[in-house]
């Protein structure tokens, strides 16, 4: 593919800008949320933190609609995927359960709905000290659902079970990478006083970094920094997310759970921003049938359908309520270092070369970006160049390195095998692979399908020759593209090991945003793609969904394709 076709793309699609949120300092705040009493400090703790200043807060162009423009109390309904594996937030992974999420819970900030940055949420406000390693937050006066007071310590509380190994949070690795000392914790070599989050009082809570890490704040919107109730979890262990015992923070509240086929939330009078939430209830269908969504929304059943299969693109791109957006987000495939078949890296490059993935994207997905890299496009950071001018060339040097690894025309090299999670859109990738690795290197493979929980329990545990991947960025910075793949990191399902990427990922936690910064990681996946091609991209995504924003208040396309339900509401 010519660079100068895939600069087409770019603009074509890109239209979203992405913008790193970093940790600048000034002297004046601006605040966005309600004013609110100052919270009472019911016990004195000097702070160590010198020199802190305000940051901005105000990184936002939204506001809170005025009375004669919503329509209060509407029901929302969002045909959202798959059944949600769980509503506990220290153990969700997906994005139907990051959506229920949103509805449920609330952390310390949130994401605004049209720039994606950080904004005000349990935190009013905070202060960064000047190295940018030490955030402290400023909680206001919150509760529960049930009435029960939060506080800076249900925070600790709620971050060391997250780190706990016993508790096997499947995103604990997350954390890691911002807290200091959470690592050491999570392995048992230091105690909870030496973990880098500690509560001053009931409603200030001081965190410190591993480093002056640009892209913290919006981090803390995470699911992973989420607070937890310690009264519930401790008295109904495990069974704490039942319909009968939950109780959540966020602007609605658990009503109704009806496994594989619906999930329904109300409002919660006790949230603090309760006077700020329009909608009464919200209802999440569940269903993998692309086709039975795609036709509820049609016939008004959901008002936001948030995934649209192959099929329907061609038709929903022809209404007015059609949804395109950049997003922050790659597909890729994983490959097992370790597998024997594979152990040789010109091997893993043949079969990067052989795939086709402007036909994949052209024929088969019909959006997104053909991509060789794995880190979109964002400010700061251009993403990698094709090495090739057209899939004829593409073609010549992968069966050239196959031949130079020992196998010319494919002969003598064994079966593989790709692994896939159940989904007809995936089944058609690993097909157009199949055929590609046939028709080029002469290599034989075998598709093998597993639905979802299976198949997410093999790949984490590197039973695979070659598996399905993709990413959708946790906050806008390279980082949240790479970091997974250090060394014996709990998403490095593949057991790639390298000791300069490590060593550069870690490099770069030490330092603020910067020129320097970027061209590490551009180092990084140098290193991660071409080097040693431990991945496989394939295409960035772009998102389409359908939603009628003359009807529906406060959704926004952005660029990490984060919609908090609180500031949605029926237009008048």
């Amino acid at each position: 593919m010519k660079a100068n076709a895939k600069k087409t793309l770019f603009v074509m699609f890109f239209v979203a800008i992405f913008i790193l949120s970093g940790c600048s300092k000034s002297t004046t705040t601006e605040t966005i949320s309600k004013t609110e009493e100052a919270p009472i400090k019911e016990e004195s703790v000097s702070n160590p933190v010198q020199e802190q200043s305000h940051i901005d807060q105000s990184v936002t162009t939204w506001s809170y609609p005025s009375a004669d423009e919503v329509v209060d109390g509407a029901t929302f309904v969002i045909s959202n995927g798959t059944e949600p594996s769980s509503l506990n937030p220290q153990q969700i992974q997906g994005e139907p359960e990051f959506r229920i999420y949103l509805a449920l819970f609330e952390g310390l900030v949130q994401n605004d709905p049209v720039t994606a940055k950080p904004i005000p949420a349990l935190a009013e406000s905070w202060d960064v000290s000047e190295d940018g390693t030490v955030i402290t937050f400023h909680l206001r006066k919150s509760t529960w659902s049930d009435g029960t007071a939060i506080t800076a310590n249900d925070f600790v509380w709620s971050w060391q079970r997250e780190l706990d190994p016993i508790n096997a949070a499947p995103y604990s690795w997350f954390p890691q990478m911002f807290l200091k000392g959470a690592a050491d914790y999570s392995a048992g070599k230091i105690g909870a006083d030496e973990l880098g989050v500690k509560a001053l009082d009931n409603y200030t809570l001081q965190v410190n970094l591993v480093g002056p890490l640009p892209y913290a704040l919006e981090a803390f919107a995470h699911f992973t920094f989420a607070v937890v109730p310690k009264h519930v979890i401790e008295e109904y262990g495990d069974s704490w997310t039942q319909e009968d015992n939950i109780v959540s923070n966020g602007p609605f509240k658990l009503e109704k759970h009806v496994s594989q086929s619906y999930i329904s939330v109300v409002k919660n009078e006790n949230y603090w921003d309760a006077d700020n939430v329009h909608l009464d209830k919200v209802t999440y269908l569940a269903s993998d049938d692309a086709n039975t969504n795609y036709n509820m929304y049609i016939g008004g059943d959901s008002d936001w359908l948030t995934s649209i299969s192959t099929e329907q693109i061609d038709s929903a791109q022809m209404r007015n309520d059609f949804q395109l957006s950049s997003k922050l987000a790659n597909s890729f495939y994983t490959v097992n270092c370790d597998a024997p078949e594979l152990e040789n890296v010109l091997v893993r490059q043949a079969i990067s070369y052989a795939i086709d993935r402007e036909s994949m994207v052209e024929n088969l997905i019909g959006s997104g970006i053909p991509s060789w890299g794995l880190i979109p496009e964002m400010a700061g950071y251009e993403p990698m160049e094709f090495p090739f001018d057209d899939y004829d060339e593409a073609c010549e040097i992968a069966q050239d390195k196959l031949a130079e690894a020992g196998y010319p025309n494919g002969i003598g090299f064994p079966e593989l095998v790709l692994l896939y999670n159940s989904n007809e859109g995936n089944k058609k990738i690993a097909e157009l692979i199949q055929s590609n690795l046939k028709d080029v290197l002469g290599i034989n493979v075998t598709l093998e399908n597993q639905e979802w929980g299976t198949f997410i329990s093999n790949r984490d545990a590197g039973n695979f020759q070659i598996a399905r991947n993709g990413w959708v960025g946790d906050y806008q910075d390279p980082n949240t593209f790479l970091d997974m793949f250090v060394t014996g990191g709990a998403m490095n399902g593949g057991n790639f090991s390298n000791e300069e990427f490590d060593s550069l990922i870690a490099q770069a936690a030490l330092m603020e945003d910067s020129p320097e910064r970027m061209e590490l990681f551009h180092r990084c996946e140098e290193i991660l793609v071409n080097e040693e091609q431990a991945v496989i991209p394939f295409y960035y995504l772009t998102k389409s969904q359908l939603i009628d924003t003359s009807k529906w208040g406060g959704w926004y396309t952005n660029a990490t394709d984060i919609h908090p339900l609180k500031f949605i509401y029926l237009k008048k």
